[in-house]
């Protein structure tokens, strides 16, 4: 009868542990995900201080671009960590190298937009 209950009590504590564990692991990926979005946000933030700048009104294409993908490094540091480090918890059976794939995919997208929104809000040319 005592090892009945000696069996019972692990069964119980294993499922608190196992239950707890999944909390914990829904919780880490949840604070990943507020980090991950955080950090496009403060990447979104400086590119669009990048964009509204004077000095950038006669820029070509180009240039612009060029200016922007050296915008910001620390938030797109930021941006591309936070974003790996969620794209880890969310999948951690997969590559880390396809994570930061698509981590430095993501920035490139976000300098793209603010690229063509730059030439979309430009002049014609005369």
């Amino acid at each position: 009868m005592r090892m009945l209950l000696v069996g019972g009590a692990l069964v119980v504590m294993t499922s608190a542990a196992m239950t707890s564990s999944a909390e914990a692991d829904d919780d880490d990926a949840k604070g990943a995900q507020k980090l991950a979005q955080q950090g496009r946000d403060d990447y979104w933030h400086c590119l669009a201080r990048e964009y509204s700048r004077n000095s950038n009104q006669g820029l070509s294409e180009q240039d612009f671009g060029r200016s922007v993908a050296g915008a910001c490094p620390s938030e797109r540091q930021y941006y591309r960590v936070t974003l790996l480090d969620y794209l880890t918890t969310q999948y951690p059976d997969i590559d880390a190298g396809a994570h930061l794939a698509t981590a430095n995919r993501a920035v490139q997208a976000a300098q793209k937009d603010i690229v063509m929104a730059f030439v979309k809000q430009r002049p014609p040319a005369k």
